[in-house]
């Protein structure tokens, strides 16, 4: 049987979600900077993206207090972030580019949907309830960084699988326990595989098909 039993699951959950959150808070750092918002801005775009995920998680669920509330100082850990990242890009002349956004924002996608779905199944809830609560809050805060920035929502144009990662990675989450593995095993397969994906899907171009809208002429 392949266990992680040293690490607590309480204590692995939050490590997870605290790297989870810095990197859905970075690519919103990127995306406000790119935009070039103000320094107010950038704090809130970041903040949309790190939490808005997994608050929209936890107003379904009826989850109480919020995560963010609960560890409040993951704000300042964000607040941190934002000012020695707007230090740092301003000294290096850090090129702003789409693309740069992509990697942190598809650790975050692995991180927080195996995240979200290990919370809902400890809640007790349905396999697929489980399952898209884990993309709602890998997906969300993305979706929120992008109409802030008055873009429509990646997640929702661009063809390149995102939620779809998200959804087939947190099954191992729902069929680990058949497989004999540990929760804390369970949480690192999941967020790697759906990491993977994404990464893949970028590397490769892989595009998901596209509705044809325009009518054929007859002859």
């Amino acid at each position: 049987m392949i266990s992680l039993h040293f690490l607590d699951l309480t204590l692995f959950q939050t490590l997870i979600e605290i790297l989870a959150t810095l990197a859905f808070g970075l690519s919103g750092l990127l995306e406000a900077a790119r935009k070039k918002l103000d320094a107010v801005g950038v704090v809130v775009v970041a903040g949309l993206a790190a939490f808005g995920g997994g608050t929209m998680r936890d107003i379904l669920l009826d989850r109480r207090p919020f995560f963010w509330m609960q560890h409040a100082t993951w704000l300042w850990g964000l607040l941190a972030l934002c000012v020695l990242a707007m230090f740092f890009m301003r000294a290096r002349h850090f090129e702003l580019t789409e693309r740069a956004m992509l990697w942190p924002d598809a650790i975050g996608l692995g991180l927080f949907s195996a995240s979200g779905t290990q919370i809902a199944l400890s809640m007790h809830m349905p396999e697929i309830v489980a399952v898209l609560m884990g993309v709602i809050t890998a997906v969300v805060g993305g979706v929120l960084r992008d109409i802030v920035c008055n873009e429509i929502p990646r997640a929702f144009k661009d063809h390149s699988p995102y939620a779809v990662c998200a959804f087939i990675g947190t099954w191992v989450m729902v069929l680990a326990p058949q497989l004999g593995m540990s929760d804390n095993l369970s949480l690192i397969l999941s967020a790697t595989l759906v990491t993977l994906l994404r990464a893949l899907s970028l590397l490769l171009g892989f595009q998901l098909p596209e509705w044809n809208t325009t009518r054929q002429k007859s002859e």
